[in-house]
C-alpha cells in the first residue's frame, strides 16, 4: 500500500538518516571535528532526549483522548520531587516508582477539574504549572531543614544512589576503536552505534519500551481504539456503549504518570537530587515534540532525538554548535534545489537567504556566542514547530469540553 501524502514511510526516513550521516561525515572531514557523530554524543543526546520523549508521550496520551495537557511541566516537577525523595530514603528503583505516582496524581487532578468539572484545559494546566512547583519547593525547604542548613542550599534535596547503567562488553570496545579511526562515514556509523551501547541509562531502555508499547497499545488492541475514539468524536464513543469519562480518566492519569517518570529521570540519573528549576521547560519541550511527530509515536520519537541532541550539543561540545552552522547551511542549499525542481521560488528564495546566512556566520566566526548556544534547543523547537504546521493532524475532538450523556 503506498504511504499517505505527507506522511513518511520508514524507507524515506532511512534514506533521511543516511543522507543526515553522509552530511555530517563530509563535513567532520572537512572540519576536523567529528562530535555530532561520536558515541559520547549520541550517549549525551539519548540522555537529553529521554525526559523530552517520557513528556511528549504522557501529552499524546492525553490528547489522544481528547485532554489537552500543558500542566506536563507541573507533572514532572512533582516527578522529581517524590523520585528524588523515595530514592534517598529507600532506593532510586522505588524513587521511579514514586515519580511515577507523584504525575499520576497530577494527571489525577487534571482529570478531575477537566472532565468532570468542565474547566478549559488550558487553565487547568496552566494551574497545574503553578501549584505543584511552589508545592514541591515548599515542603523541600520544610522536610530537608537539617540538610539545608549544612550550606547545600534551600532548593536541593540529599542526593539519591545512581542507577546502573548498561554498556554492551566487547561491542562497545570494537565500536570504539573503528570510532577513533575517523574513516568516512564507517567512523561515524560506528560511532552512532557506539553510543546505544556505552553507557546507557536503564531509564532510557524503559523509555524505548514505553514507547513501543504505547504504539501497539493505542493502535493494535480494542482498548487504544476506545481510547482514540475519545479524542476524535466522544459523543459518537458514547453512543456505542463506550464509557468516554474512563478511558479520559485512564488517558490523563497515565498521561502523569509518564511526565512523572521523565522527572524522576532527571533527579535520579541526571542529576541524583531534586532542585528547584530542574525541568527546564522540557515539559513544553515535550508537547512541541508531540506535535512535530503528528501525535504518533515513531514522529514524537524522532521530534524528541532532535531536540535532545542540539540540547546536548550546548551541554557537552559548544564547538559543534559552530560546526553545525555548515550543516544546516548545506541541508538548506539541497532543500533549495529540491524547491527550485518544484517551481517553489518564493520559499527557494528564502531558503537562499538562510543558507548564505548561515554560510557567511560560521566563515567569519570561530565560535557561536555562548547565549546562543544555550537558545539553540529552543530555537530548534520554533523552526522544527513552524516547518512542521503545514502537515499536522491532531484529534479531531482535542480540547474541546465534553459532558456526560452527549451521546444518547
Amino acid at each position: 500500500m503506498p504511504a499517505k501524502k505527507g506522511k513518511l514511510s520508514v524507507p524515506v526516513v532511512l534514506l533521511l538518516i543516511a543522507a543526515a550521516l553522509l552530511l555530517f561525515s563530509a563535513v567532520g572531514i572537512v572540519t576536523g571535528n567529528h562530535g555530532l557523530t561520536s558515541s559520547g554524543q549520541i550517549s549525551a543526546a539519548l540522555g537529553s532526549a529521554v525526559p523530552i520523549a517520557l513528556a511528549g508521550l504522557g501529552g499524546l496520551w492525553s490528547e489522544r483522548a481528547g485532554v489537552v495537557n500543558i500542566g506536563l511541566e507541573g507533572m514532572m516537577v512533582a516527578g522529581t520531587f517524590c523520585g528524588a525523595w523515595a530514592g534517598y530514603l529507600v532506593n532510586p528503583w522505588v524513587g521511579l516508582l514514586a515519580g511515577m505516582a507523584g504525575g499520576a496524581l497530577g494527571g489525577l487532578l487534571h482529570a478531575v477539574v477537566t472532565v468532570t468539572f468542565g474547566v478549559d484545559h488550558i487553565v487547568s494546566g496552566v494551574g497545574i504549572n503553578l501549584l505543584i512547583p511552589g508545592i514541591c519547593a515548599y515542603v523541600n525547604k520544610i522536610y530537608y531543614t537539617d540538610y539545608v542548613s549544612v550550606g547545600a542550599g534551600a532548593n536541593q534535596s540529599p542526593p539519591a544512589n545512581p542507577l546502573p547503567y548498561i554498556t554492551v562488553p566487547g561491542l562497545s570496545s570494537w565500536l570504539s576503536g573503528i570510532e577513533g579511526h575517523h574513516w568516512f562515514l564507517v567512523s561515524d556509523v560506528a560511532g552512532v552505534l557506539g553510543g546505544l551501547v556505552t553507557d546507557l541509562s536503564v531509564v532510557i531502555v524503559i523509555a524505548a519500551v514505553f514507547i513501543v508499547g504505547s504504539y501497539f497499545l493505542l493502535w493494535r488492541t480494542v482498548f487504544g481504539l476506545r481510547l482514540r475514539s475519545c479524542g476524535e468524536n466522544p459523543t459518537a464513543a458514547e453512543s456505542l456503549g463506550v464509557n468516554v469519562y474512563k478511558y479520559k480518566y485512564l488517558a490523563v492519569i497515565a498521561s502523569g504518570a509518564f511526565a512523572g517518570l521523565a522527572g524522576s529521570y532527571l533527579s535520579l540519573v541526571a542529576s541524583h537530587f531534586y532542585k528547584d528549576g530542574q525541568t527546564q521547560n522540557r515539559g513544553f519541550i515535550g508537547l512541541a515534540a508531540m506535535i512535530f511527530g503528528n501525535w504518533m509515536p515513531g514522529g514524537l520519537s524522532v521530534g524528541a532525538g532532535l531536540f535532545g541532541f542540539t540540547d546536548s550539543l550546548q551541554l557537552r561540545d559548544p564547538d559543534s554548535v559552530h560546526v553545525l552552522l555548515i550543516v544546516v547551511s548545506i541541508a538548506l542549499a539541497l532543500l533549495l534545489l529540491w524547491q527550485v525542481y518544484r517551481r517553489r521560488f518564493t520559499a527557494a528564495a528564502i531558503t537562499l537567504v538562510a543558507a548564505a546566512g548561515l554560510a557567511a556566520w560560521y566563515a567569519g566566526s570561530d565560535a557561536v556566542p555562548r547565549p546562543l548556544i544555550v537558545a539553540t534547543p529552543y530555537v530548534i523547537t520554533l523552526v522544527v514547530l513552524a516547518l512542521a504546521s503545514q502537515r499536522l493532524r491532531p484529534p479531531k475532538a482535542d480540547g474541546q469540553i465534553y459532558r456526560k450523556g452527549q451521546g444518547k
